[in-house]
């Protein structure tokens, strides 16, 4: 089921590529079960509706699971990061029209 916070598919082609660079080198362990784009989905209906982490729907992924990543990339700088090649490709995109 997709939230107004879920990513579009257009959204998703442009944030894929950026996570790569900016997320924390992940620990050898057993692959997850979700993916960046769910885990991202969760975090975004989070920071959205102000919710509790355990009141994310059930049809995202654990909140426990979501919040730990969230905790990881904010502690890492990557939402951060993120952010920043956010803007500055959206000013370079400004600076072209």
């Amino acid at each position: 089921m997709a939230y107004s916070s879920s990513l579009t598919d257009k959204e998703w082609e442009i944030l894929e590529p950026l996570l790569l660079e900016v997320l924390p080198p992940k620990k050898q362990t057993r692959p997850s079960n979700w993916t960046k784009r769910e885990l991202l989905d969760g975090i975004l209906y989070q920071l959205k509706n102000g919710c509790s982490w355990g009141d994310l729907p059930k049809d995202l992924p654990p909140y426990s699971t979501v919040y730990w990543h969230y905790k990881q990339w904010r502690a890492a700088g990557a939402i951060e990061k993120l952010m920043t090649l956010l803007h500055q490709a959206t000013r370079t995109e400004l600076k072209k029209s």
